[in-house]
């Protein structure tokens, strides 16, 4: 028997810079062209951060939002989790950086590096940390400034990408049958050499010559990580919906990873979910990597796509490989 849901959503809260980046101007930068980016992702604008604002400071703004969302204080928090690409700093982690802005006094915490999938890991991070007694409000923070570690003479990932932040408070469920339902976690790592930053870490520590080549910065086979994302996307639509032991049609909204509209077509049309039926915001921000499935889910909730009672269906896939997907009930 299942037992879930033993946590739920209590406050949602992005923050998007306001900088914003055209295809147009894009243009002007690589050999590319709005048609080309547009028939081929998705996106007609990102988002970019500026250059003295980082990860820590985005991720605050969606935390404030979202704690004030929940009606919880800096002292009702006893865990930071922060999904991050891009940490301000190798040592220490973002985590304790954003706990220090946040004056969560009370709180432990960690980074975890999943890339896109990381609002989901998170969640399940979460509801660990609940359902065990460890804590009785967590705040997942997933903020992400690509802008940093993207080649812009590279056209094949410069137009991807934007910056952003996403967060939720989660408590224990309350008994009504809202909270996460399910969470479906998988992984393969034989794959991490198609999406990677290949110089930076205790591996390949940086020099000049490195620096020289870019290594520092995302590199990716387009087509082959394409290939993966719909395959495991659709794959972990349906375990999600199994495990929850829901249909497709019990489905109110679906909120996929933007990372591509037509990885989000494919997914969707797996899954037997009409797109009148996906939330779709890559068109104005990219992919923004773990902090997209909480901005998205944000949005829907402001915009009324759904509201208390409705049933979310959630999943991503990102570097390592990871993918995941969730169902929530609002």
């Amino acid at each position: 028997m299942n037992a879930r849901p033993y946590i739920r959503i209590l406050g949602l809260g992005r923050y998007l810079p306001d900088r914003v980046l055209t295809n147009r101007e894009l243009e002007t930068m690589v050999d590319t062209s709005d048609e080309w980016i547009r028939t081929r992702t998705g996106i007609r604008e990102r988002r970019i951060a500026p250059p003295d604002m980082a990860a820590a400071e985005m991720g605050r703004r969606a935390a404030e939002a979202a704690m004030a969302c929940a009606g919880v204080g800096p002292d009702d928090i006893d865990l930071l989790l922060v999904s991050t690409a891009t940490p301000d700093r190798l040592l220490p982690a973002t985590a304790c950086d954003l706990q220090a802005l946040l004056g969560l006094r009370r709180a432990g915490a960690y980074d975890f590096a999943t890339a896109c999938s990381g609002f989901l890991y998170g969640l399940a991070l979460a509801e660990g940390h609940i359902a065990t007694g460890q804590a009785r409000h967590v705040l997942l923070v997933c903020t992400e400034k690509m802008s940093s570690i993207i080649d812009w003479s590279d056209r094949a990932t410069c137009v991807l990408f934007g910056d952003g932040a996403g967060a939720a408070v989660l408590g224990a469920a309350n008994g009504d049958g809202r909270g996460l339902l399910s969470v479906y976690l998988r992984a393969d790592g034989s794959l991490g050499d198609l999406l990677q930053r290949p110089a930076g870490g205790a591996r390949c520590p940086l020099t000049p010559e490195l620096l020289a080549t870019r290594a520092h910065l995302v590199r990716m086979e387009g087509p082959e990580v394409f290939k993966s994302a719909v395959r495991s996307m659709c794959e972990a639509s349906l375990e999600a919906l199994q495990r929850a032991g829901l249909e497709r049609g019990d489905v109110d909204l679906l909120v996929p990873h933007q990372a591509n509209i037509r990885i989000i077509e494919a997914t969707a049309r797996y899954a037997g979910i009409p797109m009148e039926k996906v939330f779709i915001n890559i068109d104005r921000y990219g992919n923004m990597s773990s902090a997209s499935i909480p901005v998205a889910l944000d949005e829907a909730v402001e915009s009324g796509r759904v509201g208390p009672g409705d049933r979310v269906l959630m999943v991503g896939f990102g570097a390592g490989f990871t993918w995941g997907s969730a169902v929530v009930r609002l």
